[in-house]
């Protein structure tokens, strides 16, 4: 366990990751207050000056240009939160909350929010004792950043709404007493600066990202199995034909496809062979396309995500050098929206083609030799017919989700908020295809090791590392037993990052 330090510089996506998953503590930087203060008390001195600032002496949304009496500003805080807590559905899960408080406390500590130190640290302190916001999943548009959602999130912070510790719901005011914190009391903007903001959108991107990159890094282990269990060719992943084609996904793909067939007798006994067969089907010889299509699009959302962590997504922007208090847009979230769509696709391209090589290992006409369907007693036995049905049901549930959420926009705050993102939609879609497409690569790892175990040569030094991975959690099929713990148990390791530590880099 190490320990983040939240001091408003950018953060990297494995912080973002390792915190999210529980295992790094939070701390805040021992600058973060003087960087705050300056911001901080331009947003004082306009309140006391009675200046109109969105936000702070105005109503929000379509009701900016009603004047709110800087006495009230503060109490105005408390009722923004309370009426933007409006989310519905089931909640977040726990890795997700805890990566939207980490952000939200980096945006904060930028210095461009005009709040206090007291408001990243009261985010910090949440994460430090694990009491995590009860968010409810649905409620976001995208637009001036995930509204409803981050209104959830912030509640705690006052001792109203509900939490979770350790597994447990409870009142947020409860929570806090038991672990010795006290409630905030807020300042004018705190209440819109916990609001507004991409970091919900932006903590469904990093941790969608971090699970398609072991999607497909399984997906080219899948095919390698594939290969070798349909005594397919490894020429088609030479280093010299995707120089001729240098998309570096591409490369890559093809790279660790022929790493892991690396010393592979089943592929060497018909290497020379050219009546074997003279050319693969699309779904092996083609994996490197398309599986590093995929992965040059999971880049471009790296990139997008990298910005993003270093970017200031509040409204209005603080500039305490000036002592301007500007209302922009960068708390719209279409970037953001844009790479969770696209990665949602890739992804479903990434699962389509496993599917392809599973059906193609399960048919006795196209499957060189193997038993139909791997069944041990064919006929009396299904062996693994009805796996490719449900590989079948998620690709295609897959292609619904894939309608873009981006192109979707709907007006909002009585068109004050005429065009949004609907990134948080984008971001949800995102979550059901990795799911899916987990559990398609499954499939696949599934059949293609039952279908080594009936070729009687050595596999390649990768392959046969991830097939005793897969064998220690699942057993070689003797006669039928129900494929669907087979398939979550493999998903379990994929997800976990056993296949890629099973295989050297």
């Amino acid at each position: 366990m190490t320990t983040i330090v939240v001091s408003g510089d950018r953060l990297s996506a494995a912080d973002v990751v390792a915190v999210a998953r529980g295992g790094d503590d939070v701390e805040v930087g021992p600058q973060v207050a003087a960087r705050m203060e300056p911001a901080r008390r331009v947003v004082a001195d306009a309140v006391t000056r009675g200046d109109v600032v969105y936000g702070i002496t105005t109503g929000f949304g379509a009701l900016a240009s009603t004047r709110v009496e800087p006495a009230e500003s503060a109490a105005m805080q408390v009722a923004l939160l309370r009426s933007h807590a409006a989310g519905v559905g089931p909640a977040l899960p726990d890795d997700q909350v805890r990566a939207m408080l980490l952000l939200r406390a980096r945006t904060l500590a930028q210095g461009h929010s005009g709040v206090r130190v007291e408001v990243v640290q009261g985010l910090v302190d949440l994460l430090r004792h694990d009491i995590l916001p009860v968010v409810p999943g649905q409620g976001s548009v995208g637009a001036s950043g995930d509204l409803a959602p981050f209104a959830h999130l912030a509640l705690p912070l006052i001792g109203e709404g509900t939490v979770r510790v350790e597994g447990v719901e409870m009142p947020a005011a409860a929570a806090l007493a038991q672990a010795g914190l006290t409630p905030l009391v807020l300042q004018p903007k705190e209440g819109l600066s916990l609001l507004n903001g991409t970091e919900g959108m932006l903590a469904m991107l990093v941790l969608g990202l971090d699970r398609a990159h072991r999607i497909v890094r399984a997906a080219d282990l899948a095919a390698a199995l594939s290969v070798e269990a349909l005594l397919g060719s490894a020429r088609p992943f030479a280093p010299e034909i995707h120089a001729l084609r240098p998309h570096p996904g591409q490369a890559e793909s093809a790279r660790r496809i022929r790493a892991a067939l690396q010393g592979s007798e089943i592929v060497a006994s018909h290497r020379d062979d050219f009546q074997h067969a003279v050319q693969d089907a699309y779904s092996l010889r083609c994996a490197p396309q398309v599986h590093g299509a995929a992965a040059d699009v999971l880049a471009f959302g790296d990139a997008v995500a990298e910005r993003e962590l270093g970017a200031v997504v509040d409204n209005p922007i603080v500039f305490p050098e000036t002592g301007e208090v500007v209302s922009a847009g960068n708390f719209h979230g279409e970037p953001l929206a844009f790479a969770l769509d696209f990665a949602a696709i890739a992804i479903a391209e990434v699962a389509s083609i496993s599917e392809r090589r599973t059906d193609r290992i399960l048919d006795p006409v196209r499957s060189a030799g193997l038993p139909p369907f791997l069944a041990t007693r064919p006929g009396l036995d299904s062996g693994y017919m009805i796996a490719q049905y449900t590989a079948a049901a998620l690709v295609a549930e897959n292609r619904v989700l894939c309608h873009p959420a981006s192109v979707d926009s709907i007006p909002t705050s009585g068109l004050q908020e005429d065009h949004v993102s609907m990134g948080w939609g984008a971001g949800r879609k995102l979550g059901g295809v990795l799911d899916n497409a987990t559990r398609v690569v499954a499939v696949e790892l599934l059949c293609a090791a039952e279908g080594l175990d009936r070729r009687p040569l050595r596999p390649g030094v990768g392959t046969a590392a991830v097939h005793a991975a897969i064998r220690r959690v699942v057993p070689p099929l003797e006669h039928d037993r129900p494929p669907g713990p087979a398939i979550e148990a493999i998903a379990a390791l994929l997800t976990a990052g056993v296949l890629d530590d099973a295989v050297a880099p």
